[in-house]
């Protein structure tokens, strides 16, 4: 496999694999643990429970999608910055996951809160979003730091 194919498998598959685990954080804590919302709040319990049930098949595929695509790759220390491509990648994935959901979910649909009936819930959504988007930063400096240096040609 080409270095060009094999940064692009890392580039795709941690990516894919990011978004998909931070949906599966997003439902473990937040539709589980917490039970603060399930992905359509506005229908009776078990069609919230069908709801998750759906959002947590997506994630999965999500996840294994993500996976076999960075299996298909190989071994990311073949590459000079390969560990930096997958961790980076994986943290654009999961803030990609949160801004998208969030604005989605959240603001435009409307269809659930992070927290709703919360006197503060929207400082909940905007918290959300800033997790996103702070992922989102620091995944893009990652995997633009650690550049190769150029090696002088006068020796």
């Amino acid at each position: 496999m080409s270095t060009k194919t094999k940064t692009r498998f890392i580039n795709i598959g941690s990516f894919v694999l990011g978004f998909g685990f931070l949906g599966a954080l997003d439902g473990i804590i937040f539709h589980q643990l917490l039970q603060w919302h399930s992905v359509i709040m506005a229908t009776d319990r078990p069609g919230q429970i069908v709801s998750d049930g759906i959002f947590h098949f997506a994630v999965t595929i999500t996840l294994v999608l993500g996976g076999i695509l960075l299996w298909v790759a190989g071994n990311p220390t073949n590459l000079s910055k390969g560990i930096r491509l997958l961790v980076g990648g994986i943290l654009i994935g999961g803030g990609t996951f949160n801004i998208v959901e969030g604005i989605i979910n959240h603001h435009i649909l409307q269809i659930h809160r992070v927290k709703p009936g919360d006197p503060n819930a929207l400082a909940f959504d905007l918290a959300f979003l800033a997790v996103g988007l702070l992922l989102l930063i620091i995944g893009m400096i990652i995997k633009r730091s650690g550049r190769p240096h150029l090696t002088s040609i006068n020796a």
